[in-house]
């Protein structure tokens, strides 16, 4: 029994430490959305998980309204899905409308009439991760995943077999269809939430939420 336990542990740590490697992917300035142009590499303290972004003069408390596109989902060839299912995509995709929608309209009138004082929200989905089954959620307590995941959750990365959704924002004044902020983001769970790496999904279902309040926070 030791013996087995050993080599599981064992499988597991060489696991993660192939993880590390992985984890080091960075999403792209996806040449298919309209800002591709613009987005330039990030040099602020989000980087991690904004690596790219663009932003314009804007007195976000000025805008009272806000109109939510229909999610995009990103079909270029430097999309990053893997071998996700299209069932699986149009889940988040649908997930993401939802949550971004109910989320900021704590903080706007939401509506789809264009004018003064309103907001246009586009959000492109160009890449997900799902969880690996079993695996995401045992390794949270084995320990070498435990040790793995620990000094994942104080760097801000990712945790072990723990999937990641990925996308762009980009938002305009509809009165003068100006750009006036968009982003490359890739979000994630704590890798210390256990709860977060339960289902296939349910990883980049919690990056989602996370996406949609950091959105609100630089709204305000």
């Amino acid at each position: 029994m030791l013996k087995t336990d050993n080599a599981r542990q064992f499988l597991i740590a060489a696991a993660c430490v192939a993880l590390v490697g992985c984890s080091s992917v960075q999403p792209v300035p996806y040449s298919g959305i309209e800002s591709a142009s613009l987005l330039k590499p990030n040099s602020q303290d989000d980087a991690r998980r904004v690596p790219y972004r663009y932003e314009a003069p804007a007195a976000w408390q000025t805008y009272r309204k806000l109109i939510v596109d229909p999610v995009v989902i990103y079909r270029g060839t430097d999309n990053q899905f893997g071998d996700m299912r299209e069932a699986d995509k149009a889940e988040l995709a649908g997930y993401m409308q939802s949550r971004f929608s109910e989320k900021l309209g704590r903080r706007f009138e939401i509506t789809g009439t264009p004018g003064p004082a309103t907001l246009r929200l586009k959000l492109t989905l160009a890449g997900a991760e799902t969880t690996t089954p079993v695996i995401g959620t045992l390794s949270h307590f084995d320990i070498a995943g435990g040790v793995y995941n620990t000094v994942q959750a104080v760097r801000g990365g990712k945790g072990s077999f723990t999937g990641s959704v990925t996308y762009a924002v980009e938002i305009y004044d509809t009165a003068t269809n100006r750009l006036l902020t968009a982003y490359v983001t890739k979000q994630y769970p704590n890798a210390m939430n256990i709860g977060a790496s339960f289902g296939s999904l349910g990883a980049a279902k919690t990056g989602v939420d996370k996406g949609a309040d950091a959105l609100i926070a630089q709204l305000k």
